[in-house]
């Protein structure tokens, strides 16, 4: 999932961010090259070398060849969880999360066309596909639980420091050596869990809508107007 401005390259210090750079052009080196040629004839030395760096190098970033090809843009979820806990307090909890997705869509725009060549190539590759939909489902429950940490620190005397309160999250949020994933998801209350799922949802729901109209839309408009919708408790729209 990325707001509307140039966050992706101000987070973390130069080293950081050059390492994110280097992952993520290896990912799109992945996904453009199987797009073209095929899953299965795509090497880690033919991605390597069209993102310009060595075989070891992708081997410091990634574990398999296949983990190139899940790998677009899944910094941007640990971001989105850091911004829901780092948000005013003032905000509510819809608002936190629809801030923190929107400042991570930014380039929606000009990323869209390699967002849709990955989703070929993961309808083309099932067992890819599974393993994206598993990312996403952990990903999901990761927001749920931001937002629940978000929750609990509001409902105490003090909302505390953002700082503090990420520290929180970390610090209560359970291991996946502790629980599964299932029994991280049952251990939410309803909101947080309800909240994660429609905001997703209302993410690519978006994406679809404006790519469906991009001649007459903005992709910022079409994600504040279906937040805004949610947020009004998704009115019956008027008749034409």
């Amino acid at each position: 999932m990325q707001p509307m401005s140039g966050r992706n390259a101000a987070g973390g210090g130069l080293r950081e961010r050059k390492k994110r750079a280097t992952r993520a052009a290896l990912a799109e080196a992945a996904v453009r090259l199987a797009a073209e040629h095929g899953v299965e004839k795509v090497t880690v030395e033919a991605i390597s070398a069209a993102a310009g760096v060595s075989v070891r190098t992708f081997f410091n970033y990634f574990d398999s060849r296949d983990d190139a090809f899940v790998a677009i843009d899944t910094d941007s979820h640990a971001r989105v969880r850091r911004s829901v806990l780092d948000a005013p307090a003032a905000l509510s909890p819809l608002d936190a999360v629809r801030e923190a997705i929107g400042a991570e869509l930014a380039e929606a725009e000009q990323r869209h066309k390699l967002w849709l060549l990955h989703a070929d190539v993961l309808r083309a590759s099932p067992h890819l596909l599974v393993r994206k939909i598993s990312a996403h489902m952990a990903d999901e429950t990761e927001l749920a639980e931001a937002v629940a940490e978000r929750i609990r620190a509001g409902s105490g005397s003090s909302r505390g420091a953002p700082a503090t309160r990420a520290a929180s999250a970390e610090a209560a949020a359970p291991s996946p050596e502790a629980a599964t994933e299932e029994e991280r998801r049952a251990a939410l209350d309803l909101y947080p869990r309800l909240l994660a799922a429609v905001a997703t949802t209302a993410v690519r729901v978006s994406l679809e809508h404006w790519c469906a109209r991009q001649d007459e839309l903005s992709f910022p408009g079409v994600f504040q107007e279906t937040f805004s919708l949610l947020a009004a408790g998704l009115p019956a729209p008027p008749t034409r």
